[in-house]
């Protein structure tokens, strides 16, 4: 019968679920469910097991000319642009999660994926002869709740 639980069955998803949890320790993981709140260190998991998996499209899908670092407010992304950049002809787009680059020598453009969310507004970009220079301030996370209304018979 569905939803009827026997002592068997029961015993058996006891034993699975201990399996799982050796397993997990067995893979550095955090026990019980206490890994799904942990959003950040998830991300990187399933990053690092892609990066394994498939090295070839896990590079493919980063940039090779940007550097992006982070700080505990800011994201900096520095981009070499050489001493012959025209800065009229650089575009720069600042998006939530990326950057877009156009007017790069050769009419080429690049978009570099930001590892946070950010403010665009708070971009700053500096050029110093060689380098580009981008700071944008990552974005705080939200406070904002709802109560939303219940609708029932």
């Amino acid at each position: 019968m569905v939803g009827r639980r026997t002592e068997a069955g029961g015993a058996a998803m006891a034993l699975d679920w201990e399996e799982l949890e050796q397993w997990m320790e067995k893979q550095q993981l955090p026990k019980g469910f206490d890994v799904f709140r942990q959003s950040e260190w998830i991300e990187n998991y399933v990053r690092n097991m892609m990066n394994k998996a498939i090295p070839a499209a896990s590079t493919a899908f980063q940039t090779s000319n940007a550097n992006v670092a982070e700080t505990k407010r800011f994201v900096v992304v520095t981009y070499p642009l050489g001493e012959a950049a025209d800065l009229s002809e650089l575009r720069l787009t600042a998006k939530e999660d990326r950057l877009r680059l156009s007017g790069l020598p050769g009419g080429e453009s690049e978009t570099i994926r930001l590892p946070k969310l950010v403010l665009p507004r708070s971009c700053q970009a500096e050029y110093d002869g060689a380098v580009l220079k981008v700071k944008l301030r990552k974005r705080p996370p939200s406070k904002r709740s709802h109560i939303a209304t219940i609708q029932g018979p």
